[in-house]
């Protein structure tokens, strides 16, 4: 049966994206063939929703070209046994979609060490981290990491905005190599944290023992990686410590809210590394990509919420995934307080008055002048016919919020701003979507720019 399986997915692998296959297919293992019915464990719940959507098509024809007839295909979820809360009863179920609900019996011992020893939140897993159109690349790497350590991705650069979900991915990276190996020595800890050690061993006049404590490790994992701005001695010492790592093939992960060559007073030659392996950011997430978000939070949880609730959350939370949990949770102590179900909270206007929520007031004009200011121009000049770069820029940007925000025509858009007609406007939305996929500075613009907007 392993055998099938294994040739299963390898023609699986030669008709979807790599990434796709990495992402959706990692885990997953073939639990049984009885009277057509196949099984296939997962790892979670939200794959098995991917697989049956996207996948199921695929997956039986490759059964096929192995002479293996399927009546049915079934997914089942192993090893997670999941408290759920149902109308005040609590229940340990497993979980399972398109067939029985089964546990496989082989579950794996719980290895992890303290989280103290390593600075590994064990709540942030690969399992609970929502993949999504936002960040299928830099998921796809991580797992790249967890089965290889050291090699193709290191050092792994994780660039993007609050909010976003670089602390937990990074945390999940760690978690799953101590799961796979107890002995494994790894440490997480924000950049402060290093700043703030290195000068107590200085002080201490202990810096042998500090560098010998990091040069021990087989995986050092950095968050918040821009804060060491303008910290010499802290990069010197980081710098020497990244270049025995690396030297060892140790696995080496930083997270920033900016690339390194942006980040203020570093050291060219510190930066230059950092980006040896590449850059792999996190973006803003889609509708779909929040609803999906959403949808796991709840299913972690046990709480049912009606799609009409969880579609007002993704489509009015503009800001970051932070914020959107944030409403969701408001959402539901609401409605536990009030006895309702969600959507009634929504319904009758609890929850369109929070920091992330899109305000009712916000007019075109109000995108407008907002725009204009952040980039230290009047309305009046960004919306005149110049073509002076930093102007058209900020003209751009305004299109594609009154676009992207508002839902506004490209004809009531030029009306708006200024322009002639609505192929100039068109223009420039296509322009400024282009620029967000490798601009960063541009996306931070645009973040900020929302975060002024709807705050």
């Amino acid at each position: 049966m392993f055998g099938v399986w294994k040739n299963v997915l390898a023609e699986v692998e030669q008709v979807i994206p790599r990434e796709q296959f990495s992402t959706w297919f990692t885990g997953t293992e073939l639990v049984s063939i009885e009277d057509g019915v196949v099984t296939v464990g997962v790892p979670n719940v939200f794959k098995i929703k991917q697989l049956q959507v996207k996948y199921s098509e695929v997956l039986k024809t490759a059964f096929s070209h192995n002479n293996v007839e399927v009546k049915q295909l079934s997914y089942i979820v192993q090893g997670n046994n999941k408290t759920k809360v149902r109308s005040g009863e609590i229940t340990s179920t497993p979980t399972a979609i398109g067939g029985t609900a089964r546990v496989s019996s082989l579950v794996r011992k719980n290895k992890t060490p303290n989280s103290l020893q390593t600075g590994l939140n064990p709540k942030y897993n690969l399992d609970n981290f929502v993949t999504g159109t936002n960040n299928i690349l830099a998921v796809s790497v991580a797992r790249n990491i967890v089965d290889q350590p050291g090699e193709k991705y290191n050092p792994f650069f994780l660039y993007g905005g609050p909010g976003l979900g670089k602390t937990h991915l990074v945390h999940a990276i760690g978690n799953a190599l101590v799961a796979k190996d107890a002995k494994i020595k790894i440490q997480y800890m924000a950049v402060s944290g290093f700043y703030s050690d290195f000068i107590k061993a200085v002080q201490n006049k202990t810096t042998a023992e500090f560098r010998q404590r990091f040069r021990a490790l087989d995986v050092l994992i950095i968050d918040d990686f821009q804060m060491i701005m303008g910290k010499d001695a802290s990069q010197v010492e980081f710098f020497d410590i990244f270049n025995e790592l690396y030297g060892m093939n140790k696995q080496i992960i930083v997270t920033s809210d900016r690339l390194p060559d942006q980040i203020k007073k570093i050291d060219e030659r510190l930066a230059s590394r950092l980006s040896w392996a590449g850059t792999f950011d996190l973006q803003l997430p889609q509708f779909e990509d929040k609803c999906a978000i959403l949808r796991a939070k709840a299913e972690f949880s046990g709480i049912e919420i009606e799609d009409e609730a969880i579609e007002y959350l993704a489509e009015n939370v503009k800001t970051n995934i932070r914020d959107l949990e944030g409403e969701f949770n408001h959402l539901l102590a609401v409605a536990d307080l009030k006895g309702i179900t969600p959507l009634e909270v929504i319904n009758e206007g609890y929850v369109n008055t929070n920091k992330g929520m899109r305000s009712k007031t916000v007019s075109p004009r109000l995108v407008v002048e907002k725009v204009a200011k952040f980039y230290q121009l009047t309305p009046k000049e960004m919306c005149s016919k110049s073509r002076v770069a930093n102007i058209k820029n900020a003209r751009q940007v305004a299109m594609y919020i009154l676009s992207r925000e508002l839902g506004m025509s490209t004809p009531k858009i030029a009306a708006e701003v200024g322009v002639k007609d609505h192929t100039t406007v068109m223009h420039g939305i296509k322009k400024i979507e282009g620029d967000l996929k490798l601009n960063f500075t541009l996306r931070d613009q645009i973040a900020a720019l929302r975060e002024k907007i709807y705050g």
